[in-house]
């Protein structure tokens, strides 16, 4: 049985329900209760029609769960098996799907949750071990996020941007249990990029595919961090990079330029580089200078800074970091980074010291501890 198409047809199928008269949170309950049916049953009996199926499967469960609010209500439901006219296309109810999970009252765990059970089409198992957490523990974080959208219609205008955050956090949570998140965020990246007409979708999706394309090379098989400058770029996914590269020229050749463009040319000039010291810095210095333009975020100018150290020299990037607050996450690392490559030993080790200290990611802090061993270690007489 092929999962991932039976994912795909997931958020038409909730629309179809919506349209018919079901409360979004009816329609999700019944798709999902539709999902578990197909998973036990597709693998011996394939239907011709696999989303026919899930709509009536679906159907017959949202008049079940109708049943407690009187006969009235479900006669009603019954009749209305056909869109009204003037109705949305079926990909306008996926678009507004994806909105309504992302929807602003939500927190952002909520909203990945949500999406990826009503947009990804995943169980509330899968979602919940994806996330390390028991799937009863994410079935009520789910439960809640329904409720705060229960006076939500369906189709109601949403903002996009809040969509492609939710996508990048997905993508950000990484592998775990049966379902890699990151592959999981790229596949509705895509299909919502197929939805719509924004170029800050497609930069998104290039983003994405740019940073899994080095996934396999960022960590050793015991899961040691290890960094941009020492990657082995033979184990780089290039069909991966040559996607992203592709899609990102397509997006800036429509000279609308957003945030995740900028980020993926970034990302697009150190995949097209060699080695680590081919890596044309100076333009990647002027895509941050866009970048710090469109977001206005104090990590751009922290990350600009290791750009600038690499480009014009350890004495630049540390005048670039002159303005910036000390307690930003990070900053410590870069400038032991810079302080190392000025010469500034004893600085530098203490900066590596103190960054791991304050690491919140295990590998993160594992890596600094051992840096600051390093140079504590090219101080010894």
């Amino acid at each position: 049985m092929n999962e991932a198409l039976l994912r795909d047809i997931v958020p038409a199928v909730t629309g179809v329900l919506v349209r018919r008269g079901a409360d979004f949170a009816t329609a999700e309950d019944a798709v999902q209760e539709a999902l578990l049916r197909a998973l036990a049953t597709w693998p011996a009996d394939p239907p011709a029609d696999p989303k026919g199926w899930l709509v009536t499967a679906a159907w017959r469960k949202v008049l079940d769960l109708m049943k407690a609010d009187g006969a009235r209500r479900a006669r009603e439901l019954r009749v209305a098996t056909e869109p009204p006219p003037g109705a949305p296309p079926e990909s306008d109810d996926t678009l507004a799907l994806y909105a309504l999970c992302a929807h602003p009252s939500l927190t952002p765990a909520s909203a990945v949750a949500l999406t990826l059970r009503a947009v990804g089409g995943l169980t509330t198992r899968q979602v919940a071990e994806a996330y390390l957490v028991p799937e009863a523990t994410m079935a009520q974080r789910i439960s809640r996020a329904k409720r705060t959208l229960a006076g939500v219609r369906l189709g109601e205008p949403g903002d996009l941007a809040t969509v492609l955050r939710v996508l990048y956090l997905i993508f950000n949570e990484g592998y775990s249990g049966d379902v890699d998140l990151a592959d999981e965020a790229i596949r509705l990246t895509r299909r919502l990029r197929d939805l719509t007409d924004d170029a800050e979708v497609s930069g998104l999706l290039a983003l994405l595919l740019l940073h899994r394309a080095r996934r396999e090379a960022r960590t050793t098989p015991d899961g040691v961090l290890v960094p941009l400058a020492e990657q082995d770029r033979s184990r780089w996914d290039r069909t991966r990079i040559a996607e992203g590269v592709a899609v990102l020229q397509a997006a800036l050749a429509r000279d609308r330029l957003g945030e995740y463009q900028a980020q993926a040319a970034i990302a697009a000039l150190h995949a097209d580089a060699r080695t680590f010291e081919e890596t044309d810095w100076v333009q990647v210095v002027e895509w941050y200078d866009e970048l710090w333009r469109l977001t206005a975020s104090p990590v751009v100018r922290l990350n600009r800074a290791v750009a600038v150290g690499e480009a014009d020299g350890a004495r630049a990037g540390l005048a670039a970091l002159a303005d910036l607050d000390p307690a930003l996450p990070r900053y410590a690392a870069v400038e032991a980074h810079l302080r190392e490559r000025a010469g500034e030993l004893a600085a530098a080790a203490r900066l590596y010291a103190d960054a791991a200290r304050a690491a919140r990611d295990v590998a993160e802090r594992d890596h600094l501890t051992r840096q600051a061993a390093r140079v504590h270690a090219l101080l010894r007489p």
